[in-house]
C-alpha cells in the first residue's frame, strides 16, 4: 500500500519555480526517507518511538516538518511499521504540513535497511538527490537540512551531518557477561571523531547502489557508501538534531521545544 497524501507542487501549482531562491534547480529535486517502522524498545513499552508525543504531537510529524521546512524538499517518503502505514496516513492527513510539499506512506520491512530501501523503491524518477532521516531526530534545524542538499548539489556522493565529540572515547574489548569490567585496548584521537547525525544527503544513484550491492547489517546508510569505496564527507550538524532514544532525551527534546516557542513564537 501507498499513498500519496496530497497533488505534488507542479500540479497544485505551489512551492518555487525551479531555479529561483529557495527552489530546486532543474533536474535536483530533493526527496527525504523517514524510516519510521520501529518500535523503540528503549523508550518503553508502548506506541512506536515515531508516534510517541512530544509536546502533544508525535515525534514523527515534528521530523516530517522539520524536513518540509527546506524549500528545497519536494517530497517526503514515511515508511510505517508494516501493519500501520492506514494509520500513519491518517496521522499525516491531521496535522498541518507545507502545502508546497509532497508526501507518500509506505509499509516498511523487518529491518531499517530493508525499509529504507522499500522507500527508496517508491521514489519517482525525476527526484536525484535522496536525503534519509531518522523519525527520532525530530528537531533538526532548517540550516541543517539545507547544507546537507547544498553538499550533494556541489557534488558529493555522499554527505552526513557531524558534531565533534566532547568526550574522551575508549575501544574496549566487550565483556563475555553483563556487568563485568571491560578492558580498554586504544584511545582514539577525539579530534579525528565525529557524532554522525541525520538527514544524510546522497546522490540517488548511488544510493541505490548501495543499497543493491551491501548485505552486511550497518548502523547508516552513509556506512554502506563506505563499504563501496566511495567518499562521504561531513557537514557541520546542530546539538539540536539529537536522537530520542531514551525517557531522558524526552524531555531534553520538550525543553527545546520550549525554548523555541519562548524565542520563536514557533
Amino acid at each position: 500500500m501507498s499513498d500519496v497524501s496530497r497533488p505534488s507542487p507542479s500540479e497544485a501549482g505551489t512551492g518555487n519555480p525551479a531555479g529561483t531562491p529557495g527552489g530546486t534547480p532543474a533536474g535536483r529535486r530533493t526527496a527525504v526517507v523517514i524510516p519510521a517502522a520501529g518500535r523503540g524498545v528503549r523508550l518503553g513499552p508502548g506506541a512506536p518511538k515515531a508516534l510517541r508525543a512530544l509536546n502533544g504531537t508525535p515525534m514523527l510529524i515534528h521530523a516530517v516538518r522539520a524536513m518540509a521546512a527546506s524549500r528545497a524538499v519536494s517530497l517526503v517518503v514515511v515508511v510505517a511499521p508494516p501493519d500501520g502505514a492506514a494509520e500513519v496516513k491518517s496521522l499525516l492527513d491531521a496535522h498541518a504540513l507545507p502545502e508546497r510539499t509532497d508526501f507518500l506512506v509506505v509499509p516498511g520491512g523487518e529491518s531499517r535497511q530493508e525499509s529504507v530501501k522499500l522507500g527508496l523503491d517508491a521514489l519517482p524518477p525525476d527526484h536525484d538527490i535522496v536525503l534519509v532521516h531518522d523519525a527520532a531526530r525530530p528537531l533538526v534545524p532548517v540550516d541543517t537540512v539545507d547544507a546537507v542538499i547544498e553538499a550533494v548539489r556541489d557534488g558529493a556522493q555522499a554527505v552526513v551531518p557531524a558534531l565533534p565529540l566532547a568526550d574522551t572515547v575508549k575501544e574496549v574489548e566487550p565483556a563475555s557477561a553483563a556487568g563485568e569490567p571491560e578492558p580498554v585496548v586504544a584511545t582514539p584521537q577525539r579530534a579525528r571523531l565525529r557524532a554522525v547525525q541525520t538527514p544524510q544527503g546522497f546522490d540517488r544513484a548511488t544510493l541505490i547502489r548501495a543499497h543493491e550491492t551491501v548485505i552486511d547489517e550497518v548502523t547508516d546508510d552513509a556506512g554502506m557508501v563506505e563499504q563501496l569505496g566511495l567518499t562521504v564527507v561531513v557537514v557541520p550538524g546542530h546539538e539540536e538534531a539529537f536522537k530520542v532514544t531514551r525517557p531522558l532525551d524526552l524531555v531534553l527534546a520538550e525543553a527545546v521545544l520550549a525554548r523555541r516557542r519562548l524565542n520563536d513564537g514557533f
